[in-house]
């Protein structure tokens, strides 16, 4: 439940467009990837960087959990993601939970 618990927290973090509850949700060291293993960021700093522009950049974004699975370190979330675009984003976030905090992120889209 945990592990639930710190996906949950950074999702309302990123709804409220709140950047230091949202980062501090994060391993200092976390790695965001996209669906082929490409780096999207490494490490604390760009991952703030990324989150920070796109809330000044996207003031509307906002991101609804359609389906929530837990197994073992992992939380992966169906999203619709909105507030980006003229239409939705359908977004699968898969999140590896490591001591409390997200170490790993791989997005599907």
């Amino acid at each position: 439940m945990e592990n639930i618990a710190i996906v949950q927290e950074q999702l309302d973090a990123y709804n409220a467009h709140d950047l230091e509850r949202f980062v501090a949700c994060y391993a200092p060291d976390v790695l965001v990837e996209d669906g082929q293993g490409n780096e999207i960021t490494r490490g604390g700093e760009q991952f703030r960087l990324r989150y920070q522009w796109l809330f000044e950049h996207h003031p509307d974004v906002h991101a609804e959990v359609v389906h929530r699975l837990c197994v073992a370190d992992y939380v992966v979330d169906e999203e619709r993601v909105t507030g980006r675009g003229p239409e939705p984003l359908h977004v699968v976030a898969i999140y590896r939970v490591v001591g409390g905090r997200i170490v790993h992120v791989r997005f599907l889209r």
